[in-house]
């Protein structure tokens, strides 16, 4: 997401910490470096802290093992990836202040990778303090993502890392937060629409290379990127039920989906005018 929350602006890499064409689908094969050691550290410390969060959440309500687990997988698929892309995308030698806030987005979001678990499989209802913990970290985190941006142009540590990473973990936290109020009977299942949005346009890319192609910054974007994060956060929230809770995520979710199409035409066109060009 960049300086905000964001799915539709995961769409295009062209966001505050990346600079204009990087794409890390191609990376190179990379070798343990110093800073790969160092990334390590803080993915480790990070693996830590979520293990002694979900042991306690666990342990505090109806939820078990199936929580830590869900927490974990995910934190260690994206940690583990991050580690092995950092020294080709990142020429620094410091982590970086951004890429340490990306951390702790990834940290509050494997947690809710553990509450998605738990609602699905087994069909658990958190208690209100739970819900209401959830939600208010949820919203946190929306918060943090808004400085990460702002911290590495303020150190100087801009990188296509930087900003694949943190738009990786905008699109696991949209997703599991998707799956979670359909999970909690608060939308229909059409909300998961909004989670796969990251990934189905990454499929697309492949068949459709225009779609690849480098987006405009947009108010438009950013601010429906706004409303659609922190609408689903707030859905999380006990005391908003349906119809409430489906309206305001219908909501949320058309004004994405007009977005998305705005932007997939303004590509298209750009695409067959730069091979007119060409020609």
């Amino acid at each position: 997401m960049g300086d905000c929350i964001v799915i539709h602006a995961l769409f295009q890499f062209s966001g505050s910490r990346e600079p204009p064409g990087a794409d890390l689908m191609t990376s190179p094969t990379t070798s343990l470096s110093p800073l790969s050691l160092r990334a390590g550290l803080f993915i480790a410390a990070g693996g830590l802290c979520v293990t002694a969060l979900a042991v306690a959440i666990a342990g505090v309500s109806p939820f078990n093992q199936t929580f830590v687990l869900g927490a974990l997988v995910p934190y260690l698929v994206v940690g583990s990836i991050a580690v092995a892309k950092i020294a080709a995308y990142h020429p620094y030698e410091k982590f970086g202040t951004a890429n340490a806030l990306t951390l702790v987005r990834l940290m509050a979001t494997a947690l809710l990778g553990g509450l998605a678990a738990e609602v699905t499989l087994h069909e658990l209802r958190p208690v209100a303090w739970i819900a209401w913990s959830f939600c208010l970290m949820a919203g946190a985190a929306v918060v943090v993502d808004g400085l990460d941006g702002y911290a590495a142009r303020r150190e100087r540590l801009v990188s296509a890392f930087g900003g694949r990473f943190d738009m990786e973990v905008d699109a696991l936290q949209i997703l599991l937060l998707c799956v979670i109020v359909f999970a909690l009977g608060k939308t229909g299942a059409w909300v998961l629409i909004g989670g796969a949005l990251r990934y189905l346009y990454e499929i697309a890319g492949l068949c459709w290379p225009a779609l690849r192609g480098q987006l405009f910054p947009s108010f438009r974007r950013k601010l429906i990127s706004v409303i659609q994060g922190s609408t689903l956060a707030a859905l999380l929230a006990p005391v908003i039920a349906p119809p409430l809770s489906s309206a305001a995520a219908a909501i949320a979710l058309a004004l994405l989906l007009y977005s998305f199409a705005v932007d997939v035409v303004w590509l298209a066109r750009e695409d067959r005018r730069l091979k007119q060009v060409s020609l």
